[in-house]
């Protein structure tokens, strides 16, 4: 049942959006939307609202968008509204300790984890590294730490065998808001029952960096199928052939028995590439060339001039 408070909602990418938009499904009372100024993008780099500024527009919320919430006037202004409550789902700014003491009932976080595994910036993308069998969302009450709030409300996810960044954020969106809406519905009781952290079980999900998503073909080739499954759609993995850089996008793990080197390219069939690891092999089916959109291996098999073949090797640099 949709409570009477007041809120604030802070978020910027498609994953606040969805948030804010079960906010607005549900009848909550938004007074204002926090979210990072317009950006430019594509090819004439014009200016282009974040996701939740289309979602604020479309449902007539008042939308605001400071460069940054340590500005006096900025910090006025939410005081001026008086919310009960702050919902923040991915904003990208610091929230100083003069905001977070702004709402009367404070302000809450969803966080894509089971904290306190994988506090910080990129918990998805380290669950799948990882090889964690479940991941979830936390609802937290949020302090001046990293992820370090106590916490109000758990929901669990099956992290599956072929789950990639994109999936599994998906399937932790679903769960932050059915999560998010029981957690206001329920309010006052979850906030009696607040959990403290324990900071001896915290891990630290540090933003992924280009040099990780770069294959090591002597890896075994679980670790690689992860690296591929965690990079798709923001960091892809990535490997060399014939001074060419290519995108690995998709790929399933295969158990053969092979003498070819790490790397080398055993059989290119409309199955895919079968590529020799460390241990085991990789069967990759979706593959980007330089410059290229995403191609199928079977298209590549269909076009004039197929780059790659049986017995090239792929490697680390060019």
């Amino acid at each position: 049942m949709k409570s009477s408070l007041r809120l604030c909602f802070a978020g910027t990418p498609d994953f606040s959006a969805a948030h804010l938009s079960a906010l607005v499904s549900a009848g909550y009372n938004i007074d204002a939307v926090y979210t990072q100024p317009d950006r430019p993008s594509g090819r004439g780099k014009k200016l282009q609202p974040s996701p939740v500024k289309k979602v604020a527009l479309a449902a007539g919320l008042e939308v605001k968008q400071p460069i940054s919430l340590k500005d006096i006037d900025t910090q006025q202004e939410l005081a001026s509204i008086a919310p009960d409550l702050m919902v923040v789902v991915a904003y990208g700014l610091i929230l100083p300790q003069v905001v977070l003491d702004t709402p009367k009932l404070g302000c809450i976080n969803v966080h894509a984890s089971l904290l306190p595994r994988w506090r910080g910036a990129a918990p998805v993308e380290r669950a799948l590294l990882a090889g964690d069998p479940i991941s979830g969302v936390t609802i937290m009450k949020m302090d001046a730490g990293l992820d370090t709030g106590d916490m109000l409300y758990k929901k669990q996810v099956i992290i599956s065998p072929e789950d990639n960044r994109m999936s599994l954020t998906e399937k932790l969106c679903d769960a932050g808001k059915m999560a998010l809406l029981h957690t206001l519905s329920n309010y006052s009781e979850l906030n009696n029952k607040a959990q403290t952290q324990d900071d001896s079980l915290s891990t630290y999900a540090e933003k992924l960096e280009k040099s990780e998503s770069l294959l090591k073909w002597q890896e075994p080739a679980e670790k690689l199928h992860r690296i591929i499954r965690a990079g798709l759609g923001r960091a892809p993995a990535f490997s060399f052939i014939n001074g060419m850089r290519i995108q690995l996008l998709e790929a399933s793990i295969e158990q053969t028995e092979f003498s070819e080197a790490p790397g080398a390219i055993i059989e290119i069939s409309k199955r895919g590439l079968l590529i020799a690891c460390g241990e085991s092999c990789l069967l990759v089916t979706r593959i980007a060339l330089p410059g290229k959109k995403p191609w199928t291996i079977t298209d590549l098999l269909n076009s004039r001039t197929a780059p790659l073949k049986a017995g090239f090797i792929l490697s680390q640099n060019y």
